[in-house]
């Protein structure tokens, strides 16, 4: 009986000393530009590899892109999703970050001056032409803007993950 109490003993004073610290990983602030596709300089074709190492408080990664899930670096806590798979990054409506020009809560009649004319219209969304692909804005019963893609694709290639 006093052999299994010592190897008992001694198995977890072993875990003890080989238990180490480890340091929370720390994100810089999401700095997302609207009008030029970017969040840090990194664009909607950024590889996971690339976005990972940027900002490093990520919560998942989806390596490879199947039929049912879709691959990228997801960021839940902070609202935003980069889905490298289908090269596009998507901003949620308690987005924790800067947003220029800051199109979140901004009602679907004042986006001509800074967008223009969408493409492709929906009661639920628009789709705007942009030079680095195609911008999506999603709009809440209020008519307000709760949600942001910026792919990298244009409106006719463009695939969402739902």
């Amino acid at each position: 009986m006093k052999t299994v109490f010592l190897v008992l003993a001694f198995g977890i004073a072993t875990k003890l000393v080989n238990a180490q610290l480890t340091a929370t990983p720390v994100c810089p602030p999401f700095t997302v530009d609207v009008l030029a596709g970017s969040v840090n300089e990194l664009v909607p074709k950024s590889a996971i590899v690339e976005i990972k190492t940027k900002f490093p408080c990520f919560s998942s990664i989806i390596e490879k892109d199947s039929v049912t899930v879709c691959a990228g670096v997801f960021y839940p806590d902070k609202f935003i999703n980069f889905y490298t798979g289908r090269q596009y990054i998507e901003i949620g409506e308690k987005f924790k970050g800067k947003l220029t020009p800051a199109l979140l809560g901004t009602a679907r009649g004042n986006l001509f001056n800074t967008l223009g004319h969408p493409k492709l219209k929906d009661p639920a969304w628009d789709a705007y032409q942009m030079a680095y692909g195609t911008l999506i804005l999603y709009y809440n019963a209020a008519g307000k803007i709760n949600k942001i893609q910026m792919c990298a694709r244009g409106t006719d290639a463009i695939k969402l993950c739902q």
